[in-house]
């Protein structure tokens, strides 16, 4: 019985967990997983991370992406999810631009170049309960591309940073891809602030290290980590 137990609350730990192995750009997904998206190490765990610090933090990858795909300024993102994105937390996306003479197919996304172009914030519904754009979906919230992101080769980087248990410190768990695009028809914009990942959050930013029951009755003054939101 007990050994009966046991994977059942290994099945019900796994379930918790996701992964983003599929982008999809204006409603239509990559052609399977994994093809620009690159594949993360925990692909087959599920398991998220906890130290906002480790260098997995950036994009978590344990191999690049066969294609690059091509994704015009102004279109709208999102993920698919392995499993349901049940935990309470914001979604967060990212885009690094590739330097010149090098290839979003093998880039490792080092340095002060990424910069966030959205993030959500939390609401309480009518039976007083805190909730999160997504929350209980099989895909991550829509994000759009700023029209006057400079055309060009980026990392685009996906986060669902799960709070569950952030009340203690390493505890909340970091869910992300990185996929390999393209951005065409872009603008003349200057993103930012850049910051490096890691290097742009600390295990005791208020955004990771909170009691969500805290703000509870103020869910205006969370705290997404990371810099500002470039809109364009």
């Amino acid at each position: 019985m007990h050994f009966f137990t046991s994977l059942l609350l290994t099945a019900a730990t796994v379930q918790a967990h996701y992964t983003f192995p599929r982008l999809v750009i204006n409603g239509k997904p990559e052609e399977k997983d994994w093809s620009v998206t690159r594949r993360t190490k925990n692909d087959n765990t599920k398991q998220g991370i906890e130290n906002p610090t480790n260098a997995d933090i950036r994009c978590y990858s344990s191999s690049n992406a066969a294609g690059i795909a091509t994704v015009p300024a102004g279109a709208q993102i999102h993920y698919i999810s392995t499993q349901q994105v049940n935990h309470p937390g914001p979604t967060q996306y990212y885009l690094a631009k590739v330097p010149e003479g090098k290839s979003a197919s093998n880039w490792d996304g080092s340095g002060n170049v990424w910069f966030k172009f959205h993030t959500e914030m939390p609401t309480v519904d009518k039976n007083k309960q805190m909730t999160w754009p997504g929350q209980n979906e099989y895909k991550t919230t829509n994000a759009t591309i700023p029209k006057s992101t400079p055309s060009g080769e980026y990392l685009l980087r996906v986060e669902h940073i799960a709070l569950h248990m952030a009340m203690q410190a390493n505890k909340a768990q970091f869910y992300l891809s990185c996929s390999q695009i393209k951005i065409t028809d872009g603008g003349s914009g200057s993103p930012g602030p850049l910051v490096a990942l890691p290097g742009a959050y600390k295990s005791n930013d208020p955004g990771i290290l909170v009691n969500l029951g805290s703000i509870q009755n103020a869910p205006e003054t969370y705290q997404p980590p990371g810099p500002k939101v470039w809109s364009g």
